[in-house]
C-alpha cells in the first residue's frame, strides 16, 4: 500500500499470527504479513515504520528453529517481539533462552502481570492486569541494554525494553482478547514508539484494491464464485466496481445450501449490473460425495468440483483469464499457511486441485478478517442484509452432515436448521450471536413418539459469539428459546428424535463440527 505508513509483521509460524495484523489495522495503521525469512533488501524497500515478530511453536535455541537476519536490528526500525519473537530478539542480541527447568518459569493461560508504566509500551495503562501466557521457555539472561518492564509473581522478565533503540519484547500475547489492555499496548507501540499517524482506513483499502484489480485484469475476463455469503458478495461488489461487465458471477447450486438459499441468492443479485449464471449441479456433487464420510475428503472433492464447474462455465462464455474467490484470513490461517499447523483445509484454499485452468486466482479479501469484510461491504454500499448474512462454509451442509451424505439427510438438516434460525429471529437474538446452525450427527438413539418406539438421528445445535472467528465462545441462548426449537424440530422434522446443544468454545473445538 504505497503512500501509507507500514507496520511489517514477520511470521514465525504461530497460530494467532494474523490476529496481530487485525489488531494493527484496528488502529488505522496499514500492515503486511511477511515470512520470517524476508530479505533485508525487501524490508528496506517496504520502508516500515515498525516491525512486529509473531509467536511460534519452536524453541529459539534449536538449530532448526526459524530465525531472522541479525542485521535487521541494525536498520534503526523499532521492533516488538511477541512470545517466540521476544525470545528470538533476546537470543539474537546476546541474551540466553533455555527450556524452563521448573514451574516457576513455565506459564500458560491467564496470568496476573505487573507493568512498569513509565515504559512507552505501557503508557497510560493500569500497573497490573491479566495477560495470556503460552511459553515453556525462559529468558535466563536478557541482553545488555534491556530493562525489565513487566513481571509476574513467578517470572521476573515477562516484558523487556531497550527504549533507546526502540526494541520491546513480551512473553505473553497482547493480540488476544484474554490479555487486558493488550490492544492498547499494541497501540502504544504504533503511536508512542513508531510514530504512526493512523492514515489507513477501509475507504483507502477499497480504493487501492479497486485500482490494483484494474491494473492486474486489464481487458481480461473475470469469473467469480458467488455463493451469496458475505465474503463472495463483497468480492462481487468490489469486482463489479473495478471491472464492470468484464465480470461474470457464477452461482453453483450444489445442493448443499440452506433452505430456500439458492432462490434467495439469485433474487439478491438479479438487479445488479453483472453477468449472473446459476448452475444446477446438485446431482454432480452428490454423485461425487456418495459414500464419503471423511471431512477432509469431502472438502477436497467439493473444492475440485467447484473449480471444474467454473472452468466449464468459463469456456461457455469464452476465454476467462481470472478466477475470483472470497478467501479471507481465517481460511488461510486454518489451512496451514506458512509454518503454521494445519487445522483443516478450506475448499477455497487447501482444497484446490493441482491444475487450475485460469491464468491466475484473484483473492481481494485475503488480507481481511470477517468483521473487516463486513466493513468493506458497507463502504462499497451493499445492503445490510447481505453484509450481515450468517457465515456459511464453502462446502455448505456437506460438513454439517456428519458421516456420509444423502439427499434425504440434507433435506432433513435443511428443515431443522431453518427452524433453529427462525426461532432465533423470532426471539430477536440474531445480533447477539455471530454464527448459529444445526448439525446432523451420525448418531442414532432410541426415542418414544406417541406410543411407538423410534430409532432416529440426534441433531446438534451450535451457536457462538466471536469478534474474529479465530477464538469463539458458545452463546448462552435462553432455555425457553432452546425449548421452542427442540419441540418444533422433533414434531416437524421426520427422522430426528433428540436435540443437543454444543457448549464447547474455540479452542479447543472449532466453530464447525467438520
Amino acid at each position: 500500500m504505497e503512500n501509507h505508513q507500514l507496520i511489517l509483521v514477520l511470521d514465525f509460524g504461530g497460530q494467532y499470527n494474523q490476529l496481530i495484523a487485525r489488531r494493527v489495522r484496528e488502529h488505522n495503521v496499514y500492515c503486511e504479513v511477511k515470512p520470517y525469512h524476508t530479505s533485508l533488501d525487501e524490508i528496506r524497500a517496504l520502508r516500515p515504520i515498525g516491525i512486529i515478530f509473531t509467536g511460534g511453536p519452536n524453541s529459539v535455541y534449536e538449530a532448526s528453529s526459524p530465525k531472522c537476519d541479525p542485521a535487521l536490528f541494525e536498520l534503526g526500525i523499532p521492533v516488538l517481539g511477541i512470545c517466540y519473537g521476544c525470545q528470538l530478539m533476546a537470543q539474537v542480541l546476546g541474551g540466553e533462552v533455555t527450556a524452563a527447568q521448573d514451574d516457576t518459569a513455565r506459564e500458560y493461560g491467564k496470568t496476573k502481570t505487573y507493568y512498569d508504566t513509565s515504559c512507552k509500551l505501557f503508557k497510560g495503562l493500569p500497573g497490573e492486569g491479566i495477560s495470556w501466557m503460552s511459553h515453556g521457555d525462559y529468558m535466563a539472561q536478557v541482553p545488555a541494554g534491556f530493562a525489565l518492564v513487566g513481571h509476574t509473581d513467578m517470572c521476573p522478565n515477562v516484558a523487556i525494553a531497550d527504549e533507546t533503540r526502540g526494541f520491546y519484547g513480551v512473553q505473553y500475547h497482547p493480540e488476544v482478547n484474554h490479555t487486558e489492555s493488550g490492544t492498547q499496548m499494541l497501540r502504544n507501540f504504533l503511536y508512542e514508539v513508531c510514530g504512526a499517524k493512523g492514515d489507513w482506513t477501509m475507504e483507502d483499502y477499497k480504493r487501492t484494491s479497486i485500482q490494483a484489480i484494474r491494473d492486474k485484469v486489464g481487458a481480461g475476463k473475470v469469473l467469480l464464485a458467488l455463493s451469496g455469503g458475505v465474503d463472495s458478495s463483497v468480492a462481487a461488489a468490489l469486482l463489479a466496481e473495478a471491472v464492470g461487465k468484464q465480470l461474470t458471477c457464477v452461482f453453483v447450486d450444489h445442493g448443499l445450501m440452506r433452505k430456500n438459499e439458492g432462490d434467495e441468492v439469485e433474487a439478491a443479485f438479479a438487479k445488479w449490473d453483472i453477468n449472473f449464471i446459476r448452475v444446477d449441479a446438485e446431482a454432480r456433487f452428490l454423485g461425487r460425495l456418495a459414500g464419503v464420510s471423511d471431512p477432509e475428503t469431502k472438502r477436497k472433492i467439493i473444492g475440485e468440483e467447484f473449480i471444474r464447474v467454473f472452468e466449464q462455465e468459463g469456456k461457455k462464455i469464452g476465454q476467462v483469464d481470472y478466477l475470483v474467490q472470497g478467501t479471507i484470513y481465517p481460511d488461510v490461517i486454518e489451512s496451514g499457511a506458512g509454518d503454521a499447523a494445519t487445522i483443516k483445509s478450506h475448499h477455497n484454499v487447501g482444497g484446490l486441485p493441482d491444475f487450475v485452468d485460469f491464468k491466475e486466482i484473484i483473492e481481494p479479501l485475503r488480507l481481511l478478517f470477517k468483521d473487516e469484510v463486513r466493513e468493506l461491504g458497507r463502504e462499497i454500499g451493499l445492503a445490510d442484509y447481505l453484509v450481515m448474512r450468517q457465515p456459511f462454509p464453502g462446502p455448505g451442509l456437506a460438513i454439517r452432515v456428519i458421516g456420509d451424505i444423502t439427499k434425504d439427510k440434507l433435506d432433513t438438516l435443511r428443515e431443522a436448521d431453518f427452524i433453529f434460525r427462525d426461532e432465533i429471529a423470532k426471539a430477536g437474538l440474531e445480533r447477539t450471536m455471530d454464527q448459529y446452525f444445526a448439525v446432523l450427527t451420525n448418531m442414532r438413539s432410541v426415542g418414544v413418539m406417541g406410543d411407538g418406539r423410534t430409532y432416529d438421528y440426534t441433531l446438534a445445535l451450535r451457536s457462538v459469539t466471536t469478534t474474529d472467528f479465530m477464538t469463539a465462545d458458545w452463546a448462552r441462548i435462553p432455555h425457553e428459546v432452546l425449548d421452542k426449537v427442540s419441540v418444533r424440530i422433533v414434531n416437524e422434522v421426520k427422522g430426528i428424535n433428540r436435540i443437543v446443544y454444543d457448549i464447547t468454545s474455540k479452542p479447543p473445538a472449532t466453530i464447525e463440527w467438520e
